[in-house]
Parts: C-alpha cells; structure tokens; sequence
C-alpha cells in the first residue's frame, strides 16, 4: 500500500516512461473517480481535486515531470487537516472516503512511469466500488462499472508500446468487449458463490435517519422531508390496495407539548399495546429503505408486530434493531377499527395536558365550543374542521410564526401545512376538554397498476390527529383534509399544485416518469441487493435440491465456470483467424483483381502476387508496384501494422481501378 501516498523520499526509478495516452487515461480514470464520489464529499473538496487533477494533466502535457516533495507533501498535509476539520475523525464511511479519494489524486502528481500508473489503477477500482457503500441503486451501479472502462484501458496503454499511435476508438474497443465477455461469468458468480448471513465487516456512518420522520414535532421541523421524493417504502397487498384516503402510515404517537414541539407520553413505552376491536384486516408486504433508526412505519392500525419488532402501547412498532438495510416483511393491519374503546385514567391525563401561558386566544375559543356543545365532543370536532374550512389555507413556504405559535397560527397567519394544522387542531382539543394526540407517518403514495405495489416517497410525509371519542375510542381526524381534500385524496403533489404552481416536485410529467421508472429500482433492490444467502439457498429447488449448503453451491459454481471457460477456449481455437484490417484491406484488393483476371495462387505471398499482377496489367503497374511497398512496410516493418499505414493502403485500394486482363 506504499505506493498508494505520495513518496516521502526519492525513489530511484526501476520503471519505463509513462507514455502521454497512458497518461491521459490515468486522469481520465481518477477524475472518473471523484465524479462518482462527488454526491458525498463536500463541495469545495470535489472542486480542489479537479482543480489537482486539472493542472496536474496540464502540467505534464507541457512538458512537465513529477511534482516535487517540497509541493507533494504540503497538500498531503492540507488533505489530512481537511478532513478531519470537516468530518472531526478520519474513521467512517464518509472521512475514509473523502481521504481515499483525495490520496488517490494527490498520487498523481508523482506518477511518471508504468509502475505508477498500475498502483493508481489499482487503487482507483478500489474507489470505485468503495462508492457502493453509498448508494447501491440500478444507476448509481451502472456508473461505477462504466468506470471500469477508462481503468482497464489505461492498463492496456501502458503495456501497448504503440498506444501513441493508435486511434483512441481503437483503444476502447477491445476493453470494451473484454468486459462484455465477462458479464456471463460475473453473472454466473454472483449467483452462486456461497454468501455470508451477515457481511465481514462494516463502517461506521452518521447515524442520521435517512426518513426524517423524528418523535419530535414542531412547525417547520417537517418540511426538507416533505420536499424529498426519494422512496421511503414499497407496499405489495394480498387483495386491492385500499383507497387513497385510509392509506395512513403510523410510525409515531406524540402524547406531550410544551408549546413549541411535541413528544411521546410517558405512558407510550409502559403498558401493553391498546386494545383494539375489529370485523377484518388485511395482509400486505412492505420493503422499508434504510432509515438509520428504528421505527417501521405500519399501514393504520397494526394488528401484530412483524417478525424482529415490537409493538408499542400506542399501536406503533418498534424493530429490534437499526434498520440500516433494506428490510423487508409481512404485516396485518385494519384500516376500520375501534381502538381503546376505555381510556386508561394516566393516558387520559396526557392527553389533555397543555402548557401553561401557551394559547390564550385559543383556549378561550376552545372553550366557548364546550360551553356550546357540552358532552357532545364530536360536534367539538366538526366545529374545528369547518372553522379550518373556511379561513385557512395550504402552502409549504408559510409566514414565520411569533413566540406564541398556537395563537398566531389561528389567528394571524392562517396559512400552513399538515404539521401546523394537526398541531393546532390537536391543542384546541385538548383546550376543549377532548383527549387528543398527535400522529405522525405517511400518507397516500403512488399506486403502480402494472407492477401491483404501492410507491411511498418521503415526501409522502405527513400528521394527523386523534381524537378519543365515547364509545368509539381513538377516531383519526386529518385537519389538513378539511382545509386540503386534495392532500389525502390524490397525494402530496396534488395538494402542491392545487395551491399554485407545479409544485415542489417537478411536473406532473417528471413525477410520472420518476414513479414508472421507480419499477425497474424494485426489481434490482429486490433481484441484487435483496439476494440473501437465504434466497440463494433455494436457487436448486427447481432441480429437487431444496436447501442448497456450500458443497452444493460450491459443485454448481465449479461446474459452470468450467463449461464457461470450455466455450470461450473453444471459441478462441476454433474461431475463423480472420486477421487484421490490413489483411482485411488484402483480400479487398485480391477481389478486385480477381475480378480482372488475376487470381492469386495458393501459397503465392503477397509481394510475388502483387509483381505478377503488375506484369498482367502494365497500366497499373506503379500503382501496384506502390500497393506492394506500402503493404510489405506495414507488416514487417512493426510489431503491429501502424493506423496511418493501414489507413494509406486503404485509400491506395480504393483508389485502383483494375481494368480486366485481355490474354
């Protein structure tokens, strides 16, 4: 691994020149490489090492060596400090990477010959497929093995003492169909090589949740979720999906305000799940992305926790363990139901608490609604969702809230979105004398007909109320409904764009090709990134082999690379040895004075041909004779036949017009 940093020391030369198309092709591969890490490193750290790399490439170009230590070691210096100012440690995925790549740079800057270039090579696949940490999708995939491309050719260059005079399509082509050839064993590998249950090692990350969705609720707290559309969950039910108004997504309760932000009750974590009463359910398969964190947003209401999970009090679920990969799993739920038809004293209590000095304004016209309505807390409620009706508005850029939010939002501003209403609304419950709570999750999402799986986005975000009603227990009420039909009926973008605008996520015809395309992400997370050794222990069931160990895997993979190997060596020995394209040239031309009447003779070489063809056709002999000298010089004057030489003898046959031979 020497030689993957710049040296500290001279280095007596042991290697040959690098020559300048190697050279060119080691940058092109290095910039390749920071290009696919430039997602995740920070801005500025992208621009310096294109700005290295740049000058290095401008450097040599010129005329240039390797860059002195004097200047070398400095910036090895300033790399390390970067990193570590920025990330505050150099271990993890993101530090690691960012002074990998940066490494991998800088070693530019003393390569000058073979030997350098096959150590950054090396080193820059490795980068490559460091990338994966980050993101495993179809695209993000397909770049890194694109960058395969300018990495194997700079390999060939180096060993191809003619790689200045060669074509550059000629300097792809055949790394090109080398890595083509390789998809089938590569393919054939992935498959069957025995595969771990859990991997050898790991990075530490960030730990940020990758969802948003945190057990805190504030107004504003919500909103870069509810601007991302990157997926978040893919839902597959066992019968017709349910309509787009019941398509809730619990994932948290919050019981607890203290004016500005709400959190879950103490009695969240303490009690046995709630009671729950229902006619039927429904069975539905969920593929949650990586979160980071470990609440599973569940289709309302959970009847059971999956497998690995917990089920909490308030009916959300909780999983064992950080959910840091893709989890799939099978889940029940009961979009019609009755929960805790008897309210437990403490809950209660937690759910009418407010703060005191918070709401004033609020308070006074919550409380006129209970002098009105009395026990009747559903007209309580439905006197809440026509005020919100009338007077108030959605929009996701609101206007600053002051120090008492709940007073200024109802009475000031009037303008919001769900986090703002379900908060609001949920306070004039409780200021009404009504047990009520906060839930917070997804709504809607994107229903694929043609692949049958519903498409949640983050940006599918959203908060609703509960409200605790006699005789029916916990009745879910969506204020953002009453203010926003189109919120709940037809998603997120709808609501967006019935406020103005084409909304936050593009138009609708972009929204429509990123939830289509969203089809071809399900089958690779599903067929690559979901192939667990589990999955690949019943790839021989078809065969009658139920539960493949790793003898069995490990017979088929040697079997099949063998037939793999059998055919391509086949291939090669068997194949018509067509030769090159100045041979290619050659037999054009035995055509066209085949045509004439010179036929050459087996055995006959070709400057004897070319002579006799030149006695039969004296008004051609010295373009025959010129025929000969450029062919005998491109073949046996170099390893390989030079492209201009090729080239020259090309236009020279073209160019012939063989008249027909009169004997």
């Amino acid at each position: 691994m020497t030689g993957l940093r710049p040296s500290l020391r001279k280095r007596v030369s042991t290697g040959l020149p690098l020559g300048r198309r190697a050279f060119d092709l080691l940058t092109l591969t290095m910039g390749f490489v920071v290009l696919v890490h430039a997602l995740h490193l920070p801005w500025w750290l992208t621009a310096a090492l294109a700005v290295v790399a740049g000058g290095r490439w401008w450097h040599r170009r010129h005329g240039g060596r390797k860059i002195a230590a004097l200047i070398r070691l400095p910036l090895l210096a300033a790399l390390l400090a970067v990193v570590i100012l920025h990330y505050g440690t150099m271990f993890g995925r993101e530090p690691g990477s960012a002074f990998a790549v940066g490494l991998l740079v800088l070693k530019l800057l003393e390569t000058d010959e073979t030997r350098d270039a096959r150590v950054g090579v090396a080193f820059a696949c490795f980068a490559l497929m460091s990338a994966l940490l980050f993101d495993q999708s179809l695209v993000a995939s397909a770049f890194v093995s694109l960058g395969l491309l300018p990495a194997l050719t700079t390999l060939c260059a180096v060993e191809d003492p003619d790689a200045e005079q060669r074509r550059w399509s000629m300097q792809w082509k055949p790394v090109l169909l080398a890595l083509l050839a390789s998809v089938p064993l590569s393919v054939f590998a992935f498959l069957f090589i025995p595969r771990l249950s859990s991997p050898l090692w790991g990075t530490p990350d960030s730990g940020q949740a990758a969802t948003g969705l945190s057990p805190q609720l504030s107004p504003g707290g919500m909103l870069d979720l509810m601007t991302d559309d990157t997926p978040a969950m893919r839902v597959t039910f066992d019968g017709p999906p349910p309509p787009n108004s019941l398509r809730y997504f619990r994932a948290y309760v919050m019981q607890l305000f203290d004016g500005t932000a709400w959190t879950p009750g103490s009695h969240s974590t303490r009690r046995p799940p709630s009671d729950v009463q229902y006619a039927q359910r429904i069975g539905y398969h969920a593929s949650i992305e990586p979160t980071h964190d470990r609440t599973v947003p569940m289709l309302d209401l959970p009847t059971t926790a999956p497998q690995d999970t917990t089920l909490r009090p308030d009916r959300t679920v909780q999983a064992n363990r950080r959910i840091d990969d893709t989890v799939n799993f099978t889940a029940f739920a009961a979009t019609r139901y009755r929960l805790e038809p008897t309210l437990d004293d403490g809950v209660r209590h937690d759910n009418l608490q407010l703060p005191m000095g918070v709401g004033p304004r609020a308070r006074a016209l919550a409380q006129s609604w209970a002098q009105r309505y009395g026990d009747d807390h559903a007209a309580i409620v439905r006197a809440a969702l026509a005020m919100f009706h009338a007077d108030f508005s959605y929009t996701l850029a609101p206007e600053p809230l002051d120090r008492d939010r709940i007073d200024d939002f109802l009475f000031q501003t009037k303008q919001g979105y769900c986090e703002h209403f379900a908060s609001t609304f949920t306070f004039l419950m409780r200021a009404a004398g009504v047990p009520a709570r906060v839930v917070t999750g997804y709504q809607g999402g994107y229903w694929n007909s043609g692949a049958h799986y519903l498409l949640v986005r983050r940006s599918d975000a959203h908060a609703w109320s509960e409200v605790w009603l006699e005789g029916q227990g916990w009745v879910r009420f969506d204020p953002t409904a009453a203010v926003r039909p189109e919120r709940v009926e037809l998603g997120a973008a709808a609501a967006a764009e019935a406020s103005g605008g084409e909304g936050w996520l593009g138009p609708a015809w972009l929204r429509e090709l990123r939830n289509r395309w969203d089809v071809v992400n399900q089958w690779w997370s599903r067929g690559v990134i979901g192939f667990d050794s589990l999955r690949q222990q019943g790839l021989l069931r078809p065969f009658g082999v139920n539960h493949a160990d790793v003898t069995d895997l490990a017979v088929v993979l040697a079997v099949g690379c063998s037939l793999l190997v059998a055919i391509a060596l086949g291939w090669a020995v068997f194949q018509r040895r067509e030769g090159d394209a100045l041979d290619a040239w050659m037999r054009r031309l035995e055509r066209k004075l085949s045509r004439a009447g010179v036929v050459r003779r087996t055995g006959e070489g070709p400057k004897h041909f070319l002579a006799r063809a030149a006695r039969a056709m004296p008004a051609q002999r010295n373009a025959l004779e010129r025929l000969s000298k450029l062919y005998l010089r491109s073949r046996y004057a170099h390893d390989e036949p030079p492209p201009e030489s090729i080239s020259e003898f090309g236009r020279a046959v073209r160019e012939l017009t063989a008249r027909r031979v009169v004997k």
